[in-house]
């Protein structure tokens, strides 16, 4: 009898710490969900998004298209939206993706022409169609037929951008092993001997000219309450690229990843390296190996640094429980903007990127 007394009040006892445990985690993630967390210090973006999430209002995917379109039309930094980062020919076009945790369907979009609202055509693609990514004319094609403005992207600013940089003799620029010399001169361009790219003389293939002020591509992770996930991206490119280009931004994986038992991530920098790196689906598979999100972050780059010493670039991160960090290579700084229940309003934070060895 003693002992049946015994074992009931432990299972008693068990279970009031089961409960109490489940009360602690209830409440831990009320105070941490939803969670809006992007790169750079776009907080309109931000706050765009949260309000969308936190109002019950509109899904975690709404939430990532309402604020990736604020930057569009704000034209945030000049490198997202219309109007920035026109090419060697003087145009500007637009990549963007979004995507789903639950389900794990993207819709992406490179190279858009004459569509303002990049990350808006994103959707469609993923919505309309059973496809993944559309570019080019074609896709711009296929953003009118669903009901998008064909409209000019160029402004002002960008045309007087590009007359600039063609009275400069087209510098800096993305070409190498060409002639004329693309250091001192423009195109068109061939081929150089090939011989001499065969003898070792070609250039490490990086960027050097990217850094925090003309390559801020936004890259969101929006968690709602119950934990479920949406990321997405938008950018004008690289200012003066060859054109055809299409950077990391649309590339599920690269510019942004997102899964549901875990979290999601998004990169932003020198694209046509990080996109040789799956960078932000790395970073989330570091979280589901129980890294931290800032640890998951900085394993990436080693990763890229060790095969690209002198490239620039950053991630943010975040797990479904609503942790979060970043971590930066190769820029002076990097911020990101962050909204969650316990903050009054959109917080910037600062991170200490890494340098090159000297």
């Amino acid at each position: 009898m003693i002992d049946a007394q015994k074992g009931f009040k432990m299972s008693y006892f068990l279970l009031f710490l089961l409960l109490s445990f489940h009360v602690i985690a209830v409440v831990f993630s009320a105070e941490v969900l939803p969670l809006v967390i992007n790169t750079w210090a776009f907080t309109n973006a931000t706050q765009k998004a949260w309000e969308v999430i936190s109002s019950g209002d509109g899904s975690v995917l709404d939430a990532v298209e309402q604020g990736c379109s604020v930057c569009e039309i704000e034209q945030c930094d000049g490198t997202v939206g219309y109007g920035g980062s026109p090419d060697e020919t003087g145009e500007s076009t637009l990549d963007a993706m979004i995507m789903d945790g639950v389900t794990h369907d993207v819709g992406s979009v490179a190279q858009l022409r004459r569509i303002k609202s990049a990350i808006s055509v994103a959707r469609a693609v993923m919505m309309y169609t059973k496809h993944t990514l559309l570019v080019g004319e074609a896709a711009t094609n296929f953003a009118i037929e669903m009901g998008f403005h064909n409209e000019s992207l160029s402004t002002n600013s960008s045309i007087e951008k590009y007359k600039k940089w063609k009275a400069k003799d087209c510098q800096p620029n993305f070409r190498q092993n060409v002639l004329p010399d693309p250091e001192e001169h423009c195109g068109p361009y061939h081929p150089s001997n090939l011989k001499e790219k065969q003898a070792g003389k070609q250039q490490q293939r990086v960027n050097m000219d990217v850094d925090e002020h003309n390559h801020d591509t936004i890259g969101m992770i929006v968690i709602d309450e119950d934990g479920n996930v949406a990321g997405g991206t938008s950018t004008n490119g690289a200012s003066h690229k060859v054109p055809g280009r299409v950077g990391d931004s649309p590339i599920t994986g690269s510019g942004a990843y997102v899964d549901n038992d875990i979290g999601g991530a998004a990169a932003t920098g020198d694209g046509d390296v990080m996109m040789r790196f799956l960078p932000s689906y790395q970073a989330v598979e570091n979280l589901r190996q129980g890294m931290s999100p800032t640890k998951a972050c900085e394993d990436v780059l080693v990763r890229i640094v060790k095969k690209y010493p002198t490239f620039s670039g950053a991630l943010v991160a975040a797990t479904n429980k609503g942790l979060y960090g970043g971590a930066c290579h190769g820029f002076s700084s990097f911020h990101y903007s962050l909204q969650m229940p316990s903050l009054k309003s959109v917080k910037v934070v600062e991170v200490n990127c890494t340098q090159p060895s000297r």
